[in-house]
């Protein structure tokens, strides 16, 4: 699995953006897939994820401004973001792990013994 990101730029605070994780050679349908971010002096976190059935979690944080979905045709996850704040200012990954993810619990996506990550993707909000 060789996970690439695209989308990451400098965005004014409230704006919006996409941000895209691609595996051209592989599918991710047996695979939860999830979001993680490390912002400037703060520790990595989990804050969105896809379940194989397509149900989706969040982080109250992002709830209601951030959409995970993903395209199975075209093997690519997508992040929409909406509303940003500069508290959203961070490296932002992708993570596939063929274990069973548990909304609400990150753990299996901040390890990369469980999951495998993209090389990340620079989100910078502000005015």
């Amino acid at each position: 699995v060789h996970l690439y990101l695209s989308g990451g730029r400098w965005v004014q605070t409230g704006g919006s953006r996409t941000l895209s994780c691609n595996d051209s050679a592989y599918s991710f349908s047996a695979y939860c897939m999830g979001w993680i971010r490390q912002g400037p002096g703060k520790q990595r976190e989990g804050f969105a994820l896809i379940h194989t059935d397509g149900r989706t979690c969040y982080v109250d944080s992002v709830k209601g401004r951030f959409t995970i979905s993903q395209d199975h045709a075209k093997k690519t996850l997508y992040l929409e973001m909406h509303s940003l704040k500069p508290d959203d200012t961070a490296l932002y990954t992708c993570a596939a792990t063929p274990y069973t993810c548990v909304s609400g619990s990150w753990s299996v996506f901040l390890d990369n013994t469980s999951a495998y990550w993209g090389q990340g993707t620079r989100v910078t909000v502000s005015s």
